[in-house]
């Protein structure tokens, strides 16, 4: 059977990351792209695989069936409009696009093309919050009424510490790297939100950029959530995402170990849930995967991407280009109610990151 030919585009921490799962797939015949010269130099001197310096120049020459691309966040949208340009299957690291029309317009032409797309919101992968979602699908908790979505981590714990990360323009600050997270298992649970009030894009050790988010979103017929977002909290060792649901019936509460579920009456079609507290780990509630690296729910996203791309699929089944429209038009949503203190419906004014001046890339770390 031939093999997938896949690229992956950004050779930073989470760039090497992917190219290391990849390179081991068994369907899979990888290369690699980064304009940084020395991981190229580096890298050559230690693997076989075939290593680009420039984009364009691979995507001219390499003969290939996907792209991943894990580039800094402003790079994303040129970078996805030029491989699916070539007829190319696309897997994007989150967030999509810095500004929601582009993720839009590149969600509809990959459509048009039918290729597999892909945005890399890794949670939808974590047996704890697949289970959140089977059990809010199920009525477990009766009506949700209240949500609390949480994401603290030690990104930015002094002043001055430039990354591109920290650049708004590069990656939109700590609500498109991290707050961007938790919004997306809402829209995963819950849809768009038809309303967001009371944001704050708050500065804690960053000039020019948001370190904390906090907001409150609302759904027509559903819940309200409350946001609460910070990347300057060193009190965690690494990132650190929670979602709570609370409903008529009890509540349910995740994070990257457990679901816990508590129920005031049993449930019709969930034998396993009594009334009382249940708790599910994440290590039963997951299958064994093809390869482990970081966590489990890396290595299966890409696994589903290329198994789609090898059943000729146009669309991935957990998050596809249009579930990343979602949140980046939430995100959107938070800022424009930032800026302007007036509540924002469904239809956002897009406030995106300044586009800076074309200079060089690299992966993002």
């Amino acid at each position: 059977m031939q093999k997938v030919r896949v690229a992956v585009v950004g050779l930073g921490k989470m760039g090497l990351s992917h190219f290391a799962m990849v390179n081991a797939h068994p369907d899979v015949e990888a290369i690699a792209c980064d304009g940084a010269g020395f991981m190229v130099d580096v890298l050559g001197k230690n693997i076989d695989t075939p290593i680009y310096k420039e984009y364009d120049q691979m995507l001219a020459q390499a003969e290939l069936d996907a792209v991943v691309i894990a580039t800094p966040s402003r790079l994303h949208a040129p970078m996805v409009k030029a491989a699916l340009d070539k007829g190319l299957h696309v897997f994007c690291e989150k967030p999509f696009c810095l500004d929601w029309q582009d993720s839009q317009r590149l969600t509809e032409q990959a459509a048009e093309a039918g290729r597999v797309a892909q945005v890399g919101y890794h949670y939808r992968y974590v047996g704890a919050f697949q289970e959140m979602k089977r059990l809010v699908e199920a009525g477990a908790i009766g009506r949700i009424t209240h949500v609390l979505a949480e994401a603290y981590g030690p990104v930015v714990l002094r002043p001055k510490r430039a990354t591109w990360r920290t650049q708004k323009a590069e990656g939109g600050g700590c609500l498109y790297d991290y707050a961007a997270h938790p919004l997306n298992l809402l829209n995963w649970y819950f849809g768009a939100p038809a309303q967001v009030m009371g944001s704050h894009l708050g500065q804690v050790f960053s000039d020019g950029t948001d370190d904390e988010v906090f907001s409150t979103l609302r759904w027509d017929n559903g819940p309200t959530a409350q946001l609460s977002v910070n990347w300057s909290d060193e009190s965690h060792r690494k990132m650190s995402t929670k979602i709570s649901l609370i409903g008529t019936n009890g509540r349910l509460y995740a994070d990257r170990q457990e679901c816990q579920a508590y129920l005031r009456k049993p449930v019709e079609g969930l034998p396993e849930y009594t009334d009382g507290w249940t708790v599910k780990y994440t290590t039963e509630l997951t299958g064994d995967r093809w390869f482990y690296l970081r966590g489990e729910e890396y290595s299966a996203q890409l696994d589903e991407f290329i198994q789609a791309v090898k059943a000729g699929q146009g669309a991935a089944r957990e998050n596809d280009f249009a579930s990343a429209v979602q949140t980046d038009r939430t995100m959107a949503m938070i800022i424009e109610n930032a800026e302007t203190g007036v509540s924002v419906g469904e239809a956002p004014i897009v406030n995106a990151p300044s586009k800076p001046a074309k200079r060089g890339w690299f992966g993002r770390s």
